[in-house]
């Protein structure tokens, strides 16, 4: 805040304009709010971090008769779940975020959009760090899921899924107005995804109309990426392109996210 002189000599106070540029010391400290706030809430961590581990070690039992299915799916579904988890934990985190006045405080001070919506993406990209860490080991060494190429290239395209999920939910929470509302955006924006991405049957055998969906949705190209990694030893062309495609995604996810944030009150 600062003051200025009015015309009739009486001071008048200018709120400080927020900055637009992103800077560091900003951003952790804003990522650094939101994890203190997350140590206290310990059923969204175990959403996080125990879910994806539960649904695997699920399915691969599920297959226990058949565990070559367990190695067909099981890839895949390692970036799916995690996907999944943080898209929900993400959008009602931020969703009470902005219910409670905190984003419509936050605004009021010099701190700029892009330094919010980095430190909200900070923070949880580090529990997706954790979380798509053990899953993978899970997925690899405690249920001996079967895969050609590196562990950590799998690892890599677990952890972009997740932090796709975690754009998603920023981007969303500023459509919802209850944390309700925030989990029906799940049918409308993860859904078609699981449908169309591959995982049930290939993308080029569906009806063309449903092809040329799919290929623009980034969750095809997450279980692409996988399929790769299960199939090759090398990382291939078509990786790279995969993962480049779901990063890609991630921010520019993000950076719609940043432009939804707007004060509600003047």
């Amino acid at each position: 805040m600062s003051t200025t002189t009015h015309p009739t000599g009486a001071p008048a106070t200018v709120s400080a304009a927020p900055t637009s540029a992103l800077n560091l010391s900003r951003t952790t400290a804003t990522a650094a709010r939101v994890l203190r706030q997350l140590r206290h809430d310990p059923r969204s961590i175990a959403l996080m971090i125990l879910v994806p581990c539960v649904m695997l070690f699920l399915l691969r039992y599920v297959f226990d008769g058949n565990p070559q299915t367990f190695d067909n799916i099981g890839a895949s579904l390692l970036g799916i779940f995690p996907l999944i988890t943080m898209f929900l934990v993400t959008s009602i985190a931020t969703l009470r975020e902005r219910t409670s006045g905190t984003l419509e405080r936050l605004l009021a001070m010099p701190l700029g959009k892009g330094d919010l919506i980095a430190g909200y993406a900070l923070a949880f990209g580090t529990i997706a760090i954790i979380q798509s860490a053990l899953a993978t080991a899970l997925a690899l060494w405690g249920l001996g899921l079967d895969v050609t190429g590196s562990p950590w290239l799998l690892l890599l395209v677990a952890l972009l899924d997740a932090l796709l999920g975690t754009a998603l939910g920023l981007f969303v929470s500023a459509f919802a107005a209850s944390e309700f509302q925030a989990v029906q955006f799940m049918p409308a924006v993860i859904f078609p995804q699981l449908l169309l991405c591959g995982l049930f049957t290939p993308r080029d055998n569906m009806h063309p109309v449903l092809e040329a969906i799919s290929n623009v949705l980034p969750m095809s190209y997450a279980v692409d990426g996988m399929n790769e990694v299960l199939k090759h030893t090398d990382m291939t062309a078509a990786f790279v392109r995969d993962a480049l495609i779901v990063a890609g995604c991630a921010l520019f996810v993000l950076a719609l996210g940043a432009a939804t944030l707007r004060r509600r009150t003047t």
